[in-house]
C-alpha cells in the first residue's frame, strides 16, 4: 500500500506475555499503546483485566484505558471510532501505533471495520434482555436460530445475540447477510501482526497462577466497590471473575469455587482466542516458550524490517520490573 502508514499489532491469549512485550517495543520504535481489549475501557476494572498499572502507563503512553464506566455500554462500534481516532493522534504525533490485546472481535472491528447495519433499538434491546432473564438466554439463540442460523451458529454470547435478533426485526434481513456488505475499512495504514503462541500444556498453568495471584492481589475487594457504585446488571459482572466474585459475596459460591470458576473460564476464553486468531493468515506467530529478552529480540527484528529502520537502544524489560501481561 503506497504511502500507508505502519502499525504493529500484538495479539494473543490472556496470560501469554503481551503487555510486557509490547511496552517494550514501543519504547525501542518510539510508538504509543492503543489497548485493544473489551473490559480495559472501564473505569475501576484493573485487578481483574490484567489492566497495565501507572508505573506501566508512565513508561509508554497508552490510549482506550479507562474511558467509560462499568455501567455504560460500550460496543465494538464505539471501539472502533475511539481507537481509529487515538490511532490518528498517534500518527499525528509521528509515533508508531501498538494495538495490544486480545479481544478479536474488537481488532477486526478497527481494522476491517463492521457491517453498516440498522441503529440499535434500545426499547426492543430492553425487550430481549428481559425475556432472556425469564425464560433463560437460550430461546433467543433458537429464535435467532430460524431466522438467522448463520449467525446463530457462530454467536455464543447473550449481547451478540440479542444484537443479531435485533438486526433482523429492524431490518429483515439477517446479520449474515448485512456482514457480507462493504464494510468502513480503516485506509492509510498497513499492519504487522504478530501473535505470542505459546501451547496449551504451558499456557494453562500460567493462566492459573495468574487468577491466584489476582484472588491474593485485592480482586474480591475490587469487585466489593463496584458493587457498591454499580448496579449488577452491569457490564463488569458480566465479566470472567467478576462474575464469580459477586456470587461469593452473594453467598452462591464458596471462595474457593470462585476462584476454581474463574480458572476454568480463563482457559476457556483463551481458548476461544487462540482459534479465532488462527483463522487469520496474515498473523506473524512468536514462539512464547522463549526468555523475555529472547522474544523481545525476534520482535524487535521483524518490526525493524517492517519500518525498514534500525531499533533505538533501549534496556530490555523483564519479568523482574513489574512488567505483567
Amino acid at each position: 500500500m503506497v504511502n500507508a502508514y505502519p502499525g504493529i499489532i500484538i495479539l494473543g491469549p490472556t496470560a501469554s506475555g503481551k503487555t510486557r512485550l509490547a511496552i517494550a517495543l514501543a519504547r525501542l520504535f518510539h510508538g504509543e499503546i492503543v489497548s485493544c481489549d473489551a473490559l480495559q475501557i472501564y473505569r475501576h476494572m484493573n485487578i481483574g483485566t490484567a489492566k497495565a498499572l501507572s508505573a506501566e502507563q508512565e513508561l509508554v503512553r497508552h490510549h482506550m484505558l479507562d474511558i467509560r464506566d462499568p455501567g455504560e455500554d460500550f460496543s465494538a462500534g464505539d471501539y472502533m471510532r475511539a481507537a481509529r481516532e487515538a490511532i490518528g493522534g498517534i500518527r499525528a504525533r509521528g509515533h508508531i501505533p501498538f494495538v495490544v490485546g486480545g479481544s478479536g472481535f474488537y481488532l477486526r472491528a478497527l481494522i476491517d471495520g463492521l457491517f453498516v447495519g440498522p441503529a440499535r433499538a434500545e426499547e426492543l434491546r430492553a425487550r430481549m434482555r428481559k425475556i432472556a432473564k425469564r425464560k433463560g438466554p437460550g430461546i433467543l439463540h433458537r429464535m435467532l436460530q430460524r431466522v438467522d442460523p448463520e449467525s446463530a451458529g457462530r454467536l455464543a454470547d447473550a449481547e451478540r445475540i440479542i444484537r443479531a435478533y435485533e438486526v433482523y426485526l429492524v431490518s429483515g434481513k439477517p446479520m449474515s447477510w448485512w456482514q457480507k456488505q462493504p464494510r468502513d475499512v480503516f485506509k492509510g495504514y498497513r499492519w504487522l501482526k504478530l501473535g505470542i503462541e505459546i501451547p496449551r500444556v504451558l499456557l494453562y498453568p500460567r493462566i492459573d497462577q495468574r487468577v491466584e495471584e489476582m484472588f491474593q492481589g485485592g480482586f474480591p475487594e475490587e469487585v466489593r466497590g463496584l458493587l457498591e457504585k454499580f448496579p449488577r446488571d452491569s457490564q463488569a459482572f458480566k465479566a470472567i471473575g467478576y462474575r464469580q466474585i459477586a456470587e461469593y459475596i452473594d453467598g452462591k459460591l464458596s471462595y474457593q469455587q470462585a476462584v476454581e470458576e474463574t480458572k476454568m473460564e480463563s482457559r476457556r476464553y483463551a481458548k476461544r482466542q487462540l482459534t479465532w486468531f488462527r483463522s487469520d493468515p496474515a498473523i506473524v506467530w512468536l514462539d512464547g516458550q522463549v526468555d523475555s529478552e529472547e522474544l523481545q529480540n525476534r520482535a524487535s527484528v521483524m518490526i525493524g524490517r517492517f519500518l525498514d529502520i534500525q531499533p533505538a537502544s533501549q534496556p530490555v524489560l523483564r519479568r523482574g520490573d513489574g512488567l505483567e501481561d
